[in-house]
């Protein structure tokens, strides 16, 4: 008889990667600051029921195997939480409730990682959440092209031939697509799951050009290396995916998409402008300035959250100007835009100071050392990581976000594969 955990986890998961304007909420007060609890923390509650459900009727041995895992999780929590103190100490005005409150969520999601070896205790239980992911993502990457035809709108409106976010975001699209073209990259390079790789891939790939997000090409080159590594097959097919997506990736960011809209038949409302803070050349600023925060606080840095506060990157704006003369001032950070760093790496780096680096480092690369010593079986995990270490180039240390709900979920596959490796 089959256990039913796997399918339930599996049908809690999608729920995570779903933008939060598309969710029902509700709002509490706690210590004086607002705490939104949105239908995506049920699901990643539900997914910790399911996996505490899992452990009590068939034990909690799998945890054991991803110990290196948990102790790594456990390091980067602390010192997020570690980072709020030094935040309240350092930073006048600095919001430590609110604060507080997105570190509990960024813990809350590691459930996800906590339930996953529980719940699926082989790599044959994995069909469930690869079959709704996939799905998932299909229906997604149908929304992204509806919104880039004009059909359905965006957050903004009508707003066609630009990169879409779908229903969940722009990064959040590239996330979840990334996980699911990672699928079909190991179905080319394993000769399995065929079907299900080509409805991956193809979905997958799709919903990464159309997101436009550029760091996720990062991760997906990373992950057909990955792929072909382990499964030691189609490499030219592989890298013949990889540089497809990369190039419509790219070219929906550069290309004028106004003769394709003109051929068939779709109106822009309005011209689009390009906004500031999607060109790189802001990132780069965004990034110079939390470097230099990191520079000048190396130790413990400015608290976690820190660097979105005046206090810590106002001294740095004269010199960011100075070398981005074309940026314009609406693109460097300010009360009315706070943009934050916009690369966790330089953000976990300038908030929680070289420790923090080093554990937000070590939060993927210790996954990452436990799974590849499962071989093949663990290629859903490593090719995971590795397109979420991609996609979080571009994007700031944001809890309770589609990226951190997979991240943690890559982790927590990490740690199952361990536990399979045991049972071989």
């Amino acid at each position: 008889m089959r256990r039913p955990y796997p399918l339930l986890f599996a049908l809690c998961v999608p729920l995570v990667f779903l933008h939060a304007d598309y969710q029902p909420s509700f709002t509490v007060s706690i210590g004086g600051s607002d705490a939104t609890l949105f239908l995506s923390d049920a699901a990643v509650l539900a997914a910790g029921a399911v996996g505490i459900a899992a452990g009590t009727r068939l034990g909690f041995a799998p945890l054991h195997a991803g110990r290196a895992i948990w102790i790594a999780s456990a390091i980067f929590l602390a010192f997020v939480l570690a980072g709020t103190a030094v935040g309240a100490a350092s930073i006048d005005g600095y919001p430590l409730a609110d604060n507080l409150l997105t570190a509990a969520k960024l813990a809350e999601y590691s459930l996800l990682a906590l339930a996953a070896p529980l719940a699926i205790r082989g790599a044959e239980e994995l069909a469930p959440l690869l079959v709704t992911l996939t799905a998932w993502s299909t229906a997604a990457t149908c929304g992204a092209l509806l919104q880039f035809l004009g059909v359905l709108n965006e957050f903004e409106g009508r707003r066609p031939g630009q990169r879409e976010p779908s229903f969940l975001g722009i990064h959040d699209l590239a996330a979840l697509s990334g996980a699911t073209l990672a699928v079909g990259l190991l179905a080319l390079a394993l000769g399995e799951r065929r079907r299900l790789g080509l409805v991956a891939g193809v979905a997958g790939g799709l919903g990464v050009i159309l997101s436009g997000a550029t760091a996720a090409v990062v991760g997906v080159a990373a992950a057909g290396a990955a792929a072909w590594l382990l499964g030691r097959r189609r490499a030219l097919t592989i890298g013949a995916v990889v540089l497809v997506v990369a190039g419509g990736t790219i070219a929906i960011r550069t290309v004028d998409m106004r003769p394709l809209l003109d051929a068939l038949g779709i109106d822009r409302p309005r011209e689009v402008a390009t906004d500031p803070e999607a060109s790189w050349q802001q990132r780069v600023a965004l990034a110079y300035i939390g470097g230099r925060i990191f520079l000048d606080r190396p130790l413990l840095g400015v608290g976690w959250q820190g660097s979105s506060e005046p206090e810590s990157y106002q001294p740095y704006l004269a010199d960011a100007r100075e070398r981005f003369p074309d940026l314009p001032e609406r693109a460097l950070p300010s009360p009315e835009h706070a943009w934050g760093v916009q690369n966790a790496y330089v953000q976990a780096a300038a908030d929680l100071g070289v420790g923090g680096l080093v554990a937000w480092l070590a939060l993927f690369l210790v996954p990452l050392a436990v799974a590849w010593r499962a071989g093949a079986a663990a290629g859903v995990p490593i090719l995971w990581l590795l397109v979420s270490m991609g996609i979080w180039i571009g994007l700031g240390l944001v809890a309770g976000i589609p990226l951190v709900g997979l991240t943690w979920l890559s982790i927590g596959l990490a740690a199952a594969s361990a536990a399979w490796r045991e049972l071989v």
